[in-house]
């Protein structure tokens, strides 16, 4: 090295490798910590305090539901679901073969049978043009899952889920926020069912609501949830003692989770831009560059609003996802692959999946790429990502 190079180096110091990017951070937007304070001051922070009570009446206004109950996560809301529909082993519920595993098994520990539909090619949601060959006489349900926060097309599914007297039960994980046709989803479906998990838009780590828009569920809903007794009817002063009158299970998340929900839920509108602001950040960097490398972007369909749940690139073939993670992995940003097909998961096989059975399902989730989506993800992290992601040369 010469003396030149050598004073430089000197001068310079070592060269700093760039912060990883993660795929998702939890973010503190507002009064979390101050309701969660005051909710161990006001000495209460088990299941249904004043906290629960303020996110069920914030959500209702939010979503334009009649009644929701928060639970310990959408997993616990889809079981309730199933227990309020009563289903029997021999039934048989729909459900896209790509969606989150509690999805199905919310269902199948009842003993009810999944049908497994493939999805479309277009906004990856449950097919509904496929809806007619699967229904039978066992069927009881439709699960319609909004993925990516971007709606299933509603009016097709209701129409056959009412002509063949089908309940529907919405798995609105993604979509809070998101409208089909001007109406806000989770208000579809008889049950519909939310996430406040920590990838979610708005969270308090893990949590979940059950939406009761047919009100026939009302009271059951709150019997199952507080272990099969009449405990919420005590609260009100309805009997004047409460006791095991159904079976049921503890999905009551803590007072403090719902502290810190309810300040998620005061900054909604805020969270929303902001999360707007990076789902167009990476549409405008990256939409000519998707063109001329051949990977295709989210399809958001006119009449749908989209909550701006997360930002995926399907890439031409599964090498080249893979590649890509292994890319941008080197540079420090976590990016991540989604769904694996149920219908071809070991489980999924013992109800009769096979290779073939949801031809696209199978395709996309082998090219699926997510990119890191989080409440204040800045402008420079975003754009290290795009960059990053046009430097791929496969």
């Amino acid at each position: 090295m010469s003396a030149k190079a050598e004073m430089f180096s000197l001068l310079s110091g070592p060269v700093l490798p760039l912060k990883p990017i993660p795929f998702n951070r939890p973010s503190v937007m507002g009064n979390e910590f101050e309701y969660m304070s005051k909710a161990v001051e006001e000495m209460h922070i088990s299941g249904d305090g004043g906290y629960t009570r303020a996110c069920h009446r914030k959500l209702q206004t939010l979503i334009g539901a009649p009644k929701v109950l928060l639970t310990t996560s959408c997993t616990a809301a889809l079981e309730m679901s199933a227990l309020l529909l009563d289903l029997q082993p021999g039934d048989e519920v729909i459900l896209p073969s790509f969606t989150f595993v509690s999805t199905v098994n919310a269902f199948a520990l009842r003993g009810v049978t999944p049908v497994f539909a493939d999805i479309r090619p277009d906004t990856l949601n449950l097919d509904e043009r496929i809806l007619p060959r699967l229904v039978t006489e066992r069927t009881r349900v439709i699960v319609p899952v909004h993925y990516a926060g971007v709606a299933c097309e509603m009016d097709a599914i209701l129409k056959i889920a009412s002509e063949n007297g089908i309940a529907v039960v919405e798995d609105n994980a993604h979509g809070l926020f998101g409208t089909y046709k001007g109406r806000n989803l989770g208000t579809f479906g008889c049950l519909a069912t939310q996430s406040f998990h920590e990838t979610k838009n708005l969270t308090c780590g893990e949590g979940g609501a059950l939406v009761i828009n047919d009100l026939q569920y009302a009271d059951r809903a709150e019997i199952l949830r507080e272990k099969g007794t009449n405990r919420a009817a005590f609260f009100r002063g309805a009997v004047d003692k409460y006791t095991w009158v159904d079976i049921g299970s503890s999905y009551l998340p803590s007072d403090i989770l719902a502290a810190y929900l309810l300040g998620q839920l005061e900054e909604a509108e805020r969270i929303q831009r902001e999360r707007r602001r990076i789902w167009e950040g990476y549409w405008r960097g990256l939409a000519s560059w998707a063109v001329s490398a051949g990977v295709r972007l989210p399809v958001i369909p006119g009449h749908c609003l989209q909550p701006y749940h997360m930002f995926y690139l399907l890439m031409p073939t599964a090498e080249l996802r893979d590649g890509m993670l292994a890319h941008l992995k080197e540079r420090g940003i976590h990016s991540v692959f989604h769904y694996v097909p149920l219908h071809l998961s070991p489980q999924g096989r013992k109800f009769g999946g096979r290779e073939g059975d949801c031809p696209v399902t199978e395709d996309i989730s082998a090219r699926l790429l997510r990119l890191p989506f989080f409440n204040q993800l800045g402008s420079e992290d975003q754009e290290r990502v795009v960059e990053a992601v046009i430097e791929f040369e496969g």
